[in-house]
């Protein structure tokens, strides 16, 4: 998308209704926050998140499954 195009649709939102420029600002807001965030995802990091997001059979646990399991870990 060029800065033109950038530059119609931004001009577009002020002719939107109040809260829906709200709405608009609030994303834009949000999205330039990422950008200032010291936390970033390593390639492979992400990776594994999309892996396991797609992981039909992922496994929650019960906070005392959880507990049990960190138990057995630390040899109790």
């Amino acid at each position: 998308m060029s800065k033109e195009q950038v530059k119609a649709v931004l001009d577009r939102v002020q002719s939107w209704p109040l809260e829906r420029q709200e709405d608009a600002a609030k994303i834009l807001t949000l999205m330039e926050a990422q950008d200032a965030s010291a936390y970033r995802l390593t390639d492979e990091q992400v990776a594994e998140v999309e892996r396991r997001r797609a992981d039909p059979n992922d496994k929650r646990l019960t906070l005392d499954e959880f507990n049990a399991r960190l138990g057995r870990l630390a040899g109790e």
